[in-house]
C-alpha cells in the first residue's frame, strides 16, 4: 500500500525527524514531500507521522508500517542490483557512498584501475559531508560499497584499507613553516586562531582530540566542510589547519608538516552483506592504489 517513493519519503522524515531536513536529503521541495506523505497516509487510511514542536515522530500506525516499508525498499534495491548485471555476468554500474573529505586521495586511482577491467561500467558516487550519515545511508541500501572511517558495530562486511594521516598546513612564509620535514609540535600553535572543520565532518573530532593531547583547545577563526577550502584559508593566513595530505595541492602557496602528536583515521570499505565479485574487484583496486606518499 503506497509507492516505493512514498515509502522512501516516510523513512526520510522519520529518520530526520523533520520535513525540512528530509526534503533537503531527498533533494525535493518540502511541498512535494508533504503532498506525497499525505497521499501515503490516505492510502493507508491513518496518519503515519505526528508533528510536534521541533520534531516529527511516527504515530503508532507509522511505527507498525515502517518495517514493511523498509523491507519493500530493500527488496527493490536488490532487484535493481540484479537487473544491473549484464548477460555475461558483468555489472553495468557501481554505486559508491563516500566521505570526500577523507577518501579523496584514494578514489580517483581506484576508479581508474577498476574501469580498466570494467570499461563498459559506470561509477556513481554519493558524497556525504556528515560522517554519521554514511553508515545510516548504507544500511538503507543506497550504494553497493561505502568508503570512510570504520563504523562501530557494523553488521555487514568490513575491508580495512589504510590509515589517512593528517598534516599541518601553514602559509609558505609562516615562522613554523620549517622545510626540513621535522614534525611540528602542535603546542607551538596553541595561541593561534585555527581553520577548523565543521562539526559534522569526521575530521573535526580528530583535530580536537589531537589538540587536546597537545594541551589546548583550538580557537576557530573560520570553519569549513571542505579540506581543500581549509588549505586555501590557511594559505590566506587565517590560521593553521589539519587536513589529509591528499588535500594539499601544489598550486596553493602553503607548507605542510607532520604534526606531533600524529593525527590519523583508519579507513575501510564496507558493505551490507557479502560483496559481489565486481564490488570485491573495486575493493582490491582501493587497496592497490598508490597514494603518492
Amino acid at each position: 500500500m503506497g509507492t516505493l517513493r512514498q515509502m522512501e519519503y516516510l523513512l526520510a522524515v522519520v529518520e530526520e525527524e523533520s520535513f525540512t531536513r528530509a526534503a533537503h536529503r531527498l533533494s525535493v521541495s518540502q511541498a512535494t514531500l508533504s503532498h506525497q506523505l499525505k497521499a501515503l497516509e490516505e492510502a493507508v487510511g491513518q496518519p503515519l507521522v505526528e508533528r510536534l514542536p521541533g520534531r516529527v515522530l511516527p504515530t503508532q500506525m507509522g511505527r507498525e508500517y515502517l518495517p514493511h516499508a523498509i523491507t519493500a525498499l530493500r527488496s527493490a534495491a536488490a532487484a535493481r542490483r540484479a537487473v544491473m548485471t549484464g548477460h555475461d555476468g558483468e555489472p553495468v554500474s557501481l554505486r559508491l557512498a563516500v566521505l570526500p573529505s577523507l577518501a579523496a586521495g584514494v578514489l580517483p586511482g581506484a576508479i581508474r584501475a577498476w574501469r580498466d577491467t570494467h570499461p563498459d561500467a559506470e561509477v556513481s558516487m554519493l558524497e556525504f559531508l556528515d560522517g554519521d550519515r554514511l553508515p545510516r545511508e548504507m544500511l538503507r541500501g543506497v550504494a553497493d560499497l561505502a568508503v570512510g572511517p570504520v563504523p562501530d558495530g557494523w553488521p555487514g562486511e568490513v575491508y580495512p584499507l589504510y590509515r589517512e594521516e593528517l598534516v599541518v598546513v601553514l602559509p609558505a612564509d609562516d615562522v613554523c613553516a620549517d622545510v626540513t620535514g621535522t614534525p611540528l609540535d602542535l603546542a607551538l600553535l596553541a595561541d593561534r586562531d585555527w581553520v577548523l572543520h565543521s562539526e559534522s565532518n569526521p575530521l573535526a573530532s580528530l583535530v580536537l582530540q589531537a589538540c587536546a593531547r597537545a594541551g589546548f583547545t583550538p580557537r576557530a577563526a573560520v570553519s569549513t566542510h571542505h579540506p581543500a577550502a581549509a588549505v586555501r584559508l590557511a594559505a590566506a593566513g587565517l590560521g593553521p589547519a589539519l587536513v589529509p595530505r591528499a588535500s594539499v595541492s601544489d598550486d596553493v602557496a602553503v607548507t605542510w608538516r607532520v604534526p606531533r602528536p600524529e593525527v590519523g583515521c583508519d579507513l575501510a570499505a564496507y558493505t551490507r552483506g557479502p560483496a559481489a565479485p565486481h564490488v570485491m574487484a573495486f575493493v582490491r583496486a582501493l587497496g592497490g592504489t598508490e597514494l603518492g606518499r
